[in-house]
């Protein structure tokens, strides 16, 4: 183990509390909370069942554990309007770039193993980036210029959406027509083939000096199985969802998941709800693809990625099973980008309020300033998917919360502030102003 890691655990085990033959006191709230978070369940009834009987949603579910113990659970509406199956506990949800904070997990404990350092340059690991440059423009002939990288990417790049990653198949100008030519995300393309056609397209900046939510993470998902020697989707299996008892997430469905599925819907800019063909949705899930994307694809239900949340909350254990370090949690959880990328070079991240970024996760840096932004706690961790599910973890509060919906595009409703500020309405240092 490199020197490094083995500080980091030294560390996380002497804060391990001792060992004691009755039941854990929950942990006090942090320093400067102004209130503790109180859960009102009928607020957040009231909250959510409002989004289904006023039709803006088919469906939607939550479930918050705070001081391990669960706080709240409801569900509302329906998992398909079609069928008229309505949402319950055990219905599956495409959790989509919730997939992303699994795979730092993954990744990080290759890390405690040392099998590799933050800032080792990518290409140590994966030598299709070793020729790789930067995009500098086109020239009077329209063809692209091309300059040398100030320093190469890093693996702590590619954690925190600073490599100089072109945002995928929907980026724009001549670089992402370079990225859809290369066609890198196709699903019939196994990890090492995806990266290696990403690895083709030119950088969109020089690393470190932006922020731009990209493919990055299906690089991390390559870098877990060149590291272990096991294909992504079976590390996984191993390492994460079989010790935490994940029994319903993964790639591929069986058969006997389909029942419990939810439908994916579109919404119109009217607010019309349309049904995506199943074709379609489940493109990935359906059957069995050579590409398992370490930035989303994964399949869930409530009470699995709670597990995964509070494991998360208990400082990388839960129920006996040790997944990270202590140390290795409050490192992912701190803000990571550099003081350098001001707002201007942080894309829509600012649009999720007060807010860095740490690894695989977003981080709340400072309270709620205005009543537009979401209710939430300083240092709390959290990420979101397309179909607009939601986590976060608040070690302040001893919180964890788990949201799912199924429609698509991302944040064309106020869902997500709406639950944020139902659960954090009596936590004055956490919620939004009113």
């Amino acid at each position: 183990m490199h020197r490094t890691q083995l500080l980091v655990l030294m560390f996380a085990l002497a804060c391990l509390p001792a060992p004691s033959a009755g039941a854990a006191e929950p942990a006090p709230a942090a320093e400067g909370a102004a209130d503790v978070a109180r859960i009102d369940g009928e607020r957040i009834d009231r909250v959510l069942s409002g989004y289904v009987a006023s039709g803006k949603l088919p469906g939607v579910s939550a479930l918050v554990y705070q001081d391990g113990r669960e706080a709240y659970f409801g569900a509302f509406g329906q998992a398909d309007r079609e069928a008229g199956r309505p949402m319950a506990r055990d219905t599956l949800v495409q959790i989509f770039s919730m997939t992303k904070p699994v795979t730092g997990v993954a990744l990080m404990q290759l890390w405690e193993q040392g099998r590799f350092q933050l800032d080792d340059p990518v290409a140590r690991h994966l030598p299709e980036f070793a020729g790789i440059r930067v995009y500098a423009g086109t020239d009077v002939h329209g063809k692209p210029l091309l300059e040398t990288p100030a320093r190469a990417p890093t693996i702590r790049d590619l954690m925190r959406h600073t490599a100089g990653l072109v945002e995928g198949n929907g980026a724009a100008g001549p670089l992402g027509e370079l990225y859809r030519r290369a066609d890198p995300e196709n699903l019939d393309h196994a990890l090492a083939e995806e990266v290696r056609r990403i690895a083709r397209v030119p950088l969109l900046y020089h690393p470190g000096r932006r922020w731009v939510y990209s493919p990055a993470v299906d690089v991390q998902a390559r870098l877990v199985e060149v590291l272990s020697g096991q294909p992504f989707d079976a590390y996984l299996q191993e390492h994460v969802f079989d010790p935490l008892r994940m029994h319903d997430t993964r790639y591929t469905l069986r058969e006997a998941d389909r029942a419990r599925l939810a439908a994916l819907y579109m919404r119109s800019d009217d607010g019309v709800m349309s049904r995506v063909a199943d074709a379609e949705a489940l493109k990935l899930n359906g059957r069995k693809r050579a590409l398992t994307p370490g930035s989303w694809g994964l399949v869930s239900t409530l009470d699995d990625y709670m597990r995964f949340s509070r494991m998360l909350l208990e400082g990388g254990e839960l129920d006996g099973a040790r997944i990270l370090q202590p140390a290795t949690i409050r490192l992912m959880a701190s803000d990571a980008l550099p003081a350098s990328i001001g707002l201007t070079e942080r894309s829509w991240l600012p649009g999720k309020g007060q807010v860095g970024f740490g690894i695989d996760f977003a981080v709340r840096t400072a309270s709620p300033r205005t009543a537009n932004e979401p209710s939430g706690e300083v240092g709390e961790f959290f990420w979101d998917g397309a179909a607009n599910t939601l986590f976060w973890v608040d070690p302040a509060n001893r919180i964890a919360a788990v949201l799912f919906a199924q429609w698509l595009p991302p944040g064309t409703m106020p869902l997500h502030k709406a639950f944020r500020d139902a659960v954090y309405h009596d936590d004055t240092s956490a919620a939004a102003p009113r």
